[in-house]
């Protein structure tokens, strides 16, 4: 079992402190904590991607370059790269000029967006589209990063390419890539169609709705007759401490805050929202949705269940989410690393 380091780079003020990094800070403070968690044991680390929101993260491949240049066996990762609305050649060129500095060690998880409408509206898109868009872009980028004499390409949504190459050529020659998200079946089929790995998504929600996906999501992979196992990743909302009562009471406030903001946010950039969202429950959310707190043994344990629910093989840690200050995040990542990550390894 893989377990990475997750920010998504929500830029809030501590309900508990009322202190607010700067967005200079709030990139230090992931770079400072990627570096902690290799020494933890971590597998790799993930890096959203939104764009002018309070989700402060827009250019992946720099932050990701940064921890490359301070490490040298986490897998560098995205959550996700917004591949319906970036163009798939210069998306490529990003990846494949990271992947050359840094040894190989990039994953690209790749997902639609689709929630957040404004980022359409910011790159001249519409978020109608986002399917078709998505599935071009991923294709493509599939291609480019796969052909290392060249593409012929013609498309719906950008120019032809006409037998040029990507540069730098990447060093994985198999696309790294994973498809993210599980609320439809072409999602699923789209990675096992193309041999790629799925990611499901970091959501409010009750993980269980996921499984018939992943389900699906594998059974198309082996029908296709790939070489390699279908493998399925899932993201937590998770805050450990050395107690259970510390470590849910220390969290309730920030996970609150964290999803009013939330929600807030997606419906003033996505009006076709449901008006009426879940209101913030945090037992139901500990006991039956994506939140994983507790003592080291209480996290191995619900990680574990969520595994064999699933059958999730790398697991990406949402931990520095609700305005939660650097010392706090290190502590947990160490934490994690000395009595979680052994236990599920």
């Amino acid at each position: 079992m893989k377990l990475n380091l997750m920010s998504l780079g929500d830029h809030i003020t501590d309900p508990i402190t009322g202190q607010r990094p700067t967005a200079a800070e709030r990139h230090r403070m992931m770079v400072e904590a990627a570096v902690v968690a290799e020494d933890a044991g971590f597998d790799g680390v993930n890096i959203g991607e939104h764009h002018c929101l309070e989700y402060i993260y827009s250019s992946p491949p720099v932050v990701l370059a940064a921890i490359a240049e301070r490490t040298s066996t986490l897998r560098l990762g995205t959550a996700v790269t917004l591949m319906a609305n970036l163009d798939p050649l210069r998306a490529a060129e990003d990846y494949a000029t990271l992947d050359a500095l840094s040894g190989g060690r990039v994953d690209i998880v790749a997902g639609r967006g689709n929630f957040f409408a404004s980022t359409y509206t910011l790159f001249g898109q519409h978020v109608d589209e986002s399917r078709e868009r998505f599935d071009e872009g991923i294709e493509l980028l599939h291609q480019l990063w796969t052909s290392p004499d060249g593409v012929e390409w013609k498309g719906q949504f950008r120019p032809p390419i006409n037998g040029e190459k990507l540069q730098p050529p990447p060093l994985q020659q198999a696309a790294p890539i994973w498809i993210g998200g599980g609320s439809s079946p072409e999602t699923a089929e789209l990675a096992a169609r193309l041999g790629l790995k799925l990611m499901l998504p970091s959501a409010f929600g009750n993980p269980a709705v996921f499984k018939p996906v992943a389900d699906a999501f594998r059974e198309s992979y082996l029908a296709h007759g790939h070489e390699s196992d279908p493998e399925v990743g899932a993201c937590w909302h998770v805050n450990v401490g050395p107690t259970s009562r510390a470590a849910r009471a220390r969290w309730e406030p920030r996970y609150r805050r964290y999803h009013e903001w939330m929600m807030e946010m997606l419906t003033a950039v996505n009006p076709s929202l449901p008006k009426h969202m879940k209101p913030f429950d945090y037992d139901w959310l500990l006991n039956s949705g994506p939140a994983i707190a507790g003592s080291p043994q209480e996290v191995v344990d619900r990680i574990s269940e969520l595994s064999e629910l699933l059958g999730a093989t790398t697991h990406l840690l949402y931990l520095d989410m609700g305005g939660m200050p650097q010392d706090e995040l290190l502590d947990m990542v160490e934490l994690l690393g000395s009595e979680v990550i052994p236990k599920l390894a």
